[in-house]
């Protein structure tokens, strides 16, 4: 016997945000910190958090930070821990190897945590749906 699958129906109140909109804010924050800018000449693209990053050790504790906010704004959508301990490597990962000098600063240009993560909390929602908390 087969089985119907009922289309999921968020009820918002008034003065919130969508599941939807609030993705499309963390996105517009990880193109800001990850994306937003493009060395002219090149295509490489960076942000906000490679160049806070050029600030040794407190650059990088600050787009740690920035980025632990990004994680607990998607968290609220209702993600799963294993996806959620995901985003805390990659965040992790980016500020540990972020603090080396010059090196550090081409590895925050080209990895772009913030970006991974929203990505990866959109794959999530787009399987299983926002659960709000």
């Amino acid at each position: 016997m087969p089985t119907s699958v009922r289309p999921r129906i968020e009820i918002i109140p008034p003065g919130k945000l969508s599941a939807d909109e609030q993705l499309a804010q963390l996105e517009w924050l990880a193109d800001l910190l990850d994306s937003r800018f493009v060395i002219p000449g090149t295509n490489v693209r960076f942000g906000l958090d490679g160049v806070i990053g050029l600030i040794p050790v407190a650059g990088d504790i600050i787009s740690a930070l920035i980025s632990f906010y990004l994680i607990s704004r998607a968290a609220e959508l209702g993600l799963s821990p294993w996806v959620k301990t995901r985003m805390v490597w990659n965040v992790a990962l980016d500020t540990v190897v972020g603090a080396v000098p010059i090196l550090g600063d081409m590895f925050d240009v080209s990895f772009k945590s913030n970006r991974r993560n929203v990505a990866l909390a959109r794959r999530y929602l787009a399987k299983h749906g926002a659960r709000r908390r």
